[in-house]
């Protein structure tokens, strides 16, 4: 099992469990707005790194299996950013662990190969990012145009020199 289980919810638990659930959303978002930045100092990669953490966290908490996954996505995708490859693999591994454990459908099982692909390039290992990106794209066939469209953008991103 990839998280603890929730408390239990009575009256004041489900406000706890909603605060919780406010609270991991809102470190996510955090994140992908130190990811958006620029450049940053040392200090703010490291804020990004717990906010990732954190979000993940709670998500254990409070979430279902497709959170769990996509908050290992987000971490793995940090990592990948800072150049951490052994990170962001472990990272990427434990999202497709997820989705292979729970049966995750949608977009997240072709997230979690773009997250393998990244990492797998991050660390220079091409051979296998170029097939981790082969399978994300096999992943996304399926998918609608949108979550197809945001599989696609992030692949064209992936450092995999040929």
């Amino acid at each position: 099992m990839f998280s603890d289980a929730p408390p239990a919810a009575d009256d004041n638990g489900m406000l706890e469990l909603l605060g919780e659930r406010k609270l991991a959303g809102e470190l996510f978002n955090i994140t992908w707005d130190y990811l958006a930045m620029q450049s940053r100092t040392p200090a703010q990669d490291d804020s990004m790194i717990h906010a990732a953490h954190a979000s993940r966290w709670h998500w254990g908490k409070v979430g279902g299996a497709e959170q769990w996954a996509i908050g290992d996505w987000l971490c793995s995708r940090v990592y990948a950013v800072l150049g951490r490859g052994d990170q962001s693999l472990y990272h990427a591994q434990r999202c497709l662990a997820v989705c292979e454990e729970y049966e995750i459908g949608s977009f997240v099982p072709a997230s979690a190969h773009e997250a393998l692909a990244r990492a797998h390039a991050v660390r220079g290992d091409m051979d296998a990012a170029r097939a981790e990106r082969n399978l994300a794209y096999g992943a996304a066939i399926d998918l609608d145009d949108d979550d197809r469209g945001v599989i696609e953008a992030d692949l064209a991103t992936v450092p995999i020199t040929e």
